[in-house]
Order: C-alpha cells, then sequence, then structure tokens
C-alpha cells in the first residue's frame, strides 16, 4: 500500500459481530494529575501509549473499568480484560459504539516486493507499517475515539476523546500504525536501544536492514548478543541470497527514478556477487554508495558541493517524509548512524590496513585483501538497497 490515508472500500469489507450501542457517553480524557474536587486538573484528552510506558497499567484497568460499566448500563456483560481488540466511536449526541474484538482492521504497509490484490502477504514482506486503521466503521472528524489492542505481548493505547476538538483521522491512522509497529518489532526497537549490542552490531558492518528484518536479523543478534563468531551465520545470510533474491533488489532500484543512471554500475556489482567475486562487487559497490546518496539529494547551487553530513540529513528527511517519522522500519537516524560509523567511517591510511565495508580504506587502496569478503560484498549491497526505500 502506499502512504496516503486508508480509505475505506464500501461494499468490500465488513465487521465481525455488532458493537454494544451505549448512550450519554461523556468521556472526555484521563486526569494527568491528582486534585481535589474544585481544584483545577490536567486532563489529557489525546494519549497514545504502549505497555511499556509508565502510567499505562493504571490508565488501561481505569478506562475499560468504565467501558464494562458503559456497556452494562447498555445490557451487556463483558469481561474487557480478555479482549484483544477494544474500539470505541463516540458520535457527536453522545451515543456511541464499542467494538469488541468485531471490527474489521486494515494495516498500512511499504511492501519489499510487488503484490496483486488479493495476494497473500507475509511478515517477511513487510518493509514498514505505517498506519491502522477500521474500514468498515463509519469515523467522522467529529467523532471521538478510543482504541486498546493487544499485539504480541504488549498492548497500545490511543484516544483523542478532545469534547470540542476535530478527530485528525490521518494523525490518528499514522499514530496507530506507531503503536503497532513498536509492538510488533519491540525485539528491533530493543537492540537499537541497546548500545552494546548495536554497537557491536554496527562494528561487524550489520544493520537491521529492510530486506533482513526478521529471523535472519534476528539471528545476527543473537550471535552477537552470545559473543560468536560471526562466521557462521553471516555464510548462512550470504546464501540466503540466491540469484531470484537478488534480482528482486535489482528490480527495487530500478523502479526508482533517481537510481537509473547508477543501474549499469549496480548491475554489474550484483553480477560479480552472484558470482562470488567479492573484491570487484565491493570496489564498485561501496564507491557507488555516496553517488546514490548524491543523486537522492536535491541539486545545491551552483559551485557548491554538498557535504556528506548534508548528504545524510537528506536521506534522513526523504526517509522521515516517506514513511511520516523517524522511528518507522526505515530506521532513517540510526541508519545515518550506521553510515557515519562503518561505511564512511574516518580512516586514517598511516595508522595501518582498513577493512573493505570502509569506503575510504577501499578507495586508499588500503583494505585488508582478507575482508574483501561475501559478507562485506553483501552488507554493500544491502546499503544501496536500504537507500533505494528512502525515495
Amino acid at each position: 500500500m502506499d502512504e496516503d490515508a486508508i480509505t475505506p472500500v464500501p461494499g468490500t469489507i465488513s465487521n465481525h459481530g455488532k458493537p454494544i450501542l451505549l448512550a450519554e457517553v461523556d468521556l472526555i480524557g484521563v486526569a494527568a494529575e491528582s486534585v481535589q474536587g474544585g481544584g483545577e486538573a490536567k486532563i489529557w484528552t489525546r494519549l497514545t501509549l504502549t505497555s511499556d510506558d509508565p502510567g499505562f497499567q493504571m490508565i488501561a484497568e481505569n478506562l475499560t473499568s468504565a467501558l464494562s460499566h458503559l456497556a452494562h448500563q447498555a445490557g451487556a456483560v463483558v469481561d474487557l480484560s480478555r479482549a484483544n481488540f477494544i474500539v470505541l466511536v463516540v458520535r457527536p449526541d453522545k451515543q456511541a459504539e464499542l467494538w469488541i474484538d468485531g471490527a474489521a482492521t486494515c494495516l498500512q504497509m511499504m511492501l519489499k516486493r510487488s503484490v496483486e490484490i488479493f495476494e497473500p502477504v507475509f511478515e517477511t514482506d513487510i518493509a514498514d507499517v505505517i498506519g491502522m486503521w477500521f474500514p468498515a466503521l463509519s469515523i467522522d472528524r467529529s467523532d471521538r475515539l478510543l482504541v486498546l489492542f493487544r499485539e504480541n505481548w504488549g498492548f497500545g493505547l490511543f484516544f483523542d476523546l478532545a469534547p470540542d476538538g476535530e478527530l485528525d483521522i490521518e494523525h490518528s491512522q499514522r499514530e496507530l500504525g506507531r503503536l503497532y509497529r513498536r509492538l510488533k518489532f519491540r525485539q528491533l526497537y530493543g537492540v537499537l536501544a541497546n548500545n552494546h549490542v548495536f554497537d557491536r552490531l554496527v562494528v561487524a558492518g550489520w544493520f537491521p536492514f529492510v530486506e533482513i528484518l526478521g529471523i535472519e536479523f534476528q539471528e545476527l543478534v543473537n550471535h552477537c548478543s552470545a559473543g560468536f563468531a560471526m562466521d557462521e551465520i553471516e555464510a548462512k545470510l550470504v546464501a540466503n541470497f540466491d540469484d531470484v533474491r537478488l534480482d528482486h533488489m535489482v528490480a527495487r532500484w530500478e523502479s526508482k527514478a533517481n537510481l537509473k543512471i547508477k543501474m549499469p554500475l549496480l548491475r554489474e556489482a550484483v553480477r560479480h556477487f552472484k558470482a562470488r567475486e567479492p573484491i570487484a562487487a565491493i570496489k564498485i559497490a561501496i564507491t557507488e554508495i555516496e553517488g546514490v546518496l548524491r543523486a537522492e539529494a536535491p541539486a545545491p547551487p551552483l559551485g557548491v558541493r554538498l557535504s556528506m553530513k548534508d548528504l545524510l540529513r537528506n536521506a534522513i528527511d526523504s526517509a522521515i517524509k516517506k514513511s511520516g517519522g523517524p522511528d518507522t522500519l526505515l530506521l532513517p537516524e540510526a541508519f545515518a548512524l550506521y553510515l557515519r560509523e562503518y561505511t564512511f567511517a574516518q580512516f586514517d591510511p598511516s595508522q595501518g590496513m582498513g577493512q573493505a565495508g570502509s569506503r575510504h580504506a577501499v578507495g586508499h587502496g588500503a583494505a585488508a585483501a582478507d575482508s574483501y569478503t561475501d559478507a562485506r560484498a553483501l552488507q554493500a549491497l544491502l546499503t544501496i538497497d536500504q537507500l533505494a526505500f528512502y525515495t
């Protein structure tokens, strides 16, 4: 799917079951502080939380208790502690629909590959999760909304209950998508927050590239966390990149207008990788990464040359604009750090031989011969592939 707002398709999607109809729902938010009667109080009328955030447990329990009470008044006995997905839509006249595990749900995703309508999509196809919505529910900007859902071993809570506000549907979709993404891929975000593990990965030249998100990246993490040598797991990963998979990557690059001029060189890099000729693959690919960054950047004023800092900033901004935020699965800010610390790390030829993962070491002809490996070649190709997702 693209990055536009999720639009319901009438007549093709239906909810499962029916809602509990509630009357006189005047819920407007959650108290942000304790206050005695007659005193001024701060109220959260809009909020986005996961179960990892402070205060979530108490807020969720209090809200579900209030909703259970409203349902009981409407003649329904429910146990919301066992629900997986709760959606409350409050109309301007205070009439409301309470959906418990019954609302059809649509995820807005960026996919790694092309798909046809009605074709199955697998978790390994996900490049990013951008939004979430309920295409068979009637939700207007004049309504108020509360969503509480379970994903894996965590919960997400979103509400916009401002009594006199206008529901920003596009923002709500993005926030719900962000909640789902944080819960679904919490292990990935945990790795990024663990400097010890993430730094070891970067030193070894690895990053949560979109193409290897999922079990392949998790296996790299497991090896790094355990302190194991990376040779075996790297060889396994390289073997996973057969001709079909590599051709899918090349097709993705060819679809990007700003990469077309680079394709003769990039196709040669891939051809050498297929032939297990890492020296040639690296020599081509790693020296083209800066060119890819420049191809993605807007043309500078006449006589001005963009610095690497400018190029990285542009790449980050491009990814954020496309995916809607800095913490999406494209991980633009973390990737900029990877490029600075690994691909374009400072290198002094007088200090000895460098590694073939370093653009400067390769460019100076000062990368150790035994560092030109298939794994380093794959890293260079995956770096180019990551940049292709940013535009």
